[in-house]
């Protein structure tokens, strides 16, 4: 009997093996195709980038693959128009003038709110933590117009300092959550150890919280820095479209033209002006997953 049941339980382990692996290849198969779905775009945009605006205006970036060796229609002159258009250069430096404070500000509060909500008792705290998560179902476009009113009442308008402002107050609220939910999982065994050793809340936060919580400020430094990088709206509320403050995404709107009669201009453009937000991603793509992740179950 012992002899018969041990090939049985052999071959039922062996079609489990092979039904795991076709299950494995299925969902690869899956993810492929799926990636490739959501290069297509891509793929068409870097094509048309390197077309003669002849090519673009008379026939499908596809058609490319049927005369591939063409020479009449590529070339590399959309690139060369975008890079020495008048204030693109300027731009981009706005560009980084707006994201880099909009993105270290935000985190810089969030995350010493994220600590006092996790560790620090006061009144209140699990009210205005409340409150704190509430403001993310506020609307950004619902806030424009008496953010403006204010601004102009100041001031502001047309300054980097309010695009900072805007930017800031709409991206605390997601921080503080996300931050909170990451710095309130950590060992609370090293935070007593440190208040055992004499260490006030700003040394532990300082020294021991802010060092273990790198995954996740990395994380949201990611989605803050693409968000306002790529924003057009409300650089355009409040900056403008004066040439000494606008932003690449207003750069790329007026080199459009008026009528859209160079929109194959914004194809190298938006290769150009996707270069920074690709480096930015893959250079903290390793602590991308592990914040986001980090937090979700306690462990």
């Amino acid at each position: 009997m012992t002899t018969a049941v041990q090939p049985t339980r052999r071959a039922r382990g062996s079609q489990g093996n092979v039904g795991a692996e076709q299950s494995l290849w299925l969902i690869r198969l899956v993810i492929f195709v799926v990636v490739i779905l959501w290069m297509i775009p891509t793929v068409g945009l870097l094509i048309s980038s390197f077309r003669t605006p002849e090519a673009i205006n008379t026939s499908g970036w596809w058609t490319v693959f049927a005369n591939l060796f063409d020479g009449a229609q590529w070339t590399f002159q959309n690139y060369q128009d975008v890079l020495s258009s008048e204030g693109f250069g300027n731009a981009f430096l706005n560009t980084l003038a707006v994201a880099v404070p909009s993105t270290v500000i935000p985190i810089t509060i969030a995350a010493f709110a994220a600590y006092a909500f996790s560790w620090m008792d006061f009144p209140g705290r699990q009210w205005l933590f409340i409150a704190v998560i509430a403001l993310l179902v506020v609307p950004l476009q619902m806030a424009l117009i008496p953010i403006l009113k204010i601004y102009s009442s100041v001031g502001l308008v047309g300054e980097f300092l309010a695009v900072w402002l805007a930017h800031t107050g709409f991206g605390l609220p997601l921080a503080t959550y996300l931050l909170r939910n990451y710095i309130g999982t950590l060992p609370s065994s090293l935070i007593e150890s440190a208040k055992i050793d004499g260490a006030d809340h700003f040394t532990i936060f300082w020294r021991l919280v802010i060092p273990l919580s790198v995954p996740a400020l990395a994380s949201f430094a990611i989605f803050q820095f693409l968000w306002v990088f790529n924003d057009f709206l409300v650089s355009l509320v409040f900056l403008g479209g004066t040439r000494d403050v606008r932003v690449l995404t207003l750069a790329l709107n007026d080199l459009n033209g008026s009528r859209g009669e160079a929109w194959h201009l914004l194809t190298s453009a938006a290769f150009v002006t996707m270069a920074l937000p690709v480096a930015v991603f893959f250079s903290l793509q390793r602590y991308f997953v592990r914040g986001l992740t980090a937090g979700s179950v306690k462990g």
